[in-house]
C-alpha cells in the first residue's frame, strides 16, 4: 500500500500552530495521520532556514499562551512532530511532483491574501508538461494536478485551502479551471478536476502572534477550523477544534467582519496616529480612547449590521469573545504585522461587509465603516 501524505503549501507560522498542531495532537491520541510535507511556493530566500528546520526529529515548539475560557491563564508548549520535511517548489520540483502524483491524499494551503494571483508567465500551456515549477501557487497546483491525472492515479484527492477568502475551495477551483481552459487543457482533465478532486470550503480562526526561529510559533488558546461538510469528504484526522458544518457562511462572516475587521480598524488608527513600530493590539486596547471607540464601532455599526441579517446575537457574543482575545496579556500581536497588505484587507474585511449589509431589507447607517473603506488605495502599508 502506498504511504499517504498531506501536501501543505505555505510555511507560515499560522499553519504551524493550526493545521500542523492539530495533526500532531491527533496522532498523539492514537489516530493515524498521514505525514505532512511543507512546500514553499514563494522562493523567498529568507524562509530557507525555516524550511530546512521542518522535520527535525524532536519536532518544533508551539507555545499556547493566554486566558482559557474560564479566565485562568494558560501556558503550555507543544512539540509538533506531524511535519515530515520541507520542500521548495522551485528547487525540489521533481521530488514534489513524485510525491504529489503517487502519495498525496489531502492538500492544505495558506499562501496569503494575494496568493491566488496567477503570474503572467504562468498563462502558458507549458505549465502542463510538468518539467519545471511555475511561478505562482495556482499554476503550481494546476501543474501538479495535471501530472497526477496524466499518470493515471485514480485515488480521489481532497483540497482544503485555508486562505481567508470567502468560499475558498470554490474560489480556488474556479481560478484553476479558468487557467486550465485558457491554456487549452484536455477536456478529460477538466472532467477529472470536477469529479476526482474534492474542493472544500473552510474557515480558520486563531491568533498566532509571534514566530519562534527558525520554526515554531506563539498562539492563543482559542482555535477553530470550520469546514463545510459535503458528500465524500473524509478528513485526514479529527480534533476538538475542527468542526464540520452545514452553515460555514455564518462562521466566515463573523470571523471576517468582527475579528478581522477589528484588527484592520486598529491598524488604520495606528497608522493615522503614527504609532510606535512595536505597538501591539493589546497596547492599543490599553488606551482608553481606542478601547471605547472600538467598543462603540462594534455596538453601533457592526452588531446592528449583522442583526439586519438575523445574526445580531451571534455577532454580539463573538464580539465579546473577540475583545477578550484582543486583550490577551500574553500575546504580542504587532499592529505592523496586521497592517501588511492593508488595502486588500480593507477591501475584504470592510468593503465586502458594507456591500453584504446593503442587501438587507433595512440596513443600518455605517458612517465610520464607510470612512474606513474610503482609505483603500490611499493608505501606506
Amino acid at each position: 500500500m502506498t504511504e499517504a501524505c498531506i501536501i501543505q503549501f505555505g510555511t507560515s507560522r499560522f499553519l504551524q500552530a493550526h493545521v500542523d498542531l492539530f495533526a500532531s495532537e491527533a496522532a498523539a491520541v492514537g489516530q493515524y495521520v498521514p505525514r505532512i510535507i511543507v512546500v514553499q511556493t514563494s522562493g523567498d530566500a529568507t524562509r530557507a532556514a525555516r524550511l530546512a528546520a521542518f522535520g527535525q526529529p524532536c519536532g518544533y515548539p508551539v507555545v499556547i499562551r493566554g486566558l482559557g475560557t474560564d479566565g485562568v491563564p494558560v501556558e503550555r508548549t507543544v512539540a509538533v512532530n506531524s511535519v515530515s520535511h520541507g520542500l521548495a517548489a522551485a528547487r525540489d520540483w521533481q521530488d514534489l511532483m513524485t510525491l504529489f502524483v503517487a502519495h498525496a491524499t489531502t492538500i492544505v494551503s495558506n499562501v496569503g491574501d494575494s496568493g491566488y494571483a496567477v503570474a503572467p508567465a504562468d498563462r502558458s500551456a507549458t505549465i502542463l508538461d510538468g518539467t519545471c515549477a511555475p511561478q505562482s501557487f495556482p499554476a503550481i497546483l494546476l501543474s501538479l494536478l495535471h501530472g497526477r491525472w496524466r499518470n493515471g492515479n485514480p485515488t480521489p484527492i481532497t483540497l482544503l485551502p485555508c486562505e481567508l477568502v470567502r468560499r475558498n475551495g470554490d474560489t480556488l477551483k474556479r481560478i484553476l479551471r479558468e487557467l486550465a481552459i485558457e491554456i487549452g487543457a484536455d477536456p478529460a482533465f477538466m472532467q477529472w478536476l470536477d469529479h476526482t478532486c474534492l474542493w472544500v470550503n473552510s474557515l480558520v480562526d486563531r491568533i498566532v502572534s509571534e514566530p519562534i526561529e527558525p520554526v515554531g510559533a506563539v498562539a492563543e488558546p482559542y482555535a477553530l477550523w470550520a469546514i463545510e461538510d459535503q458528500p465524500g469528504l473524509v478528513m485526514p484526522f479529527t480534533h476538538p477544534d475542527v468542526v464540520l458544518t452545514d452553515d460555514l457562511d455564518r462562521y466566515e462572516r463573523l470571523k471576517l467582519h468582527v475579528l478581522n475587521l477589528g484588527h484592520t480598524w486598529l491598524a488604520q488608527r495606528w497608522m493615522d496616529r503614527g504609532g510606535a513600530v512595536g505597538a501591539t493590539v493589546r497596547d492599543a486596547l490599553d488606551d482608553e480612547a481606542t478601547a471605547t471607540a472600538l467598543n462603540r464601532l462594534l455596538a453601533e455599526e457592526v452588531v446592528p449590521s449583522f442583526a439586519a441579517h438575523g445574526l445580531g446575537d451571534e455577532a454580539a457574543a463573538y464580539g465579546a469573545t473577540t475583545l477578550a482575545r484582543f486583550r490577551n496579556p500574553f500575546l504580542n500581536h504587532r499592529l505592523a504585522d496586521i497592517a501588511q497588505g492593508h488595502d486588500a484587507k480593507i477591501a475584504k474585511r470592510v468593503g465586502e461587509f458594507i456591500r453584504w449589509v446593503g442587501t438587507a431589507e433595512n440596513p443600518p447607517a455605517m458612517p465610520e465603516l464607510a470612512a474606513l473603506a474610503g482609505h483603500e488605495g490611499a493608505s501606506a502599508t
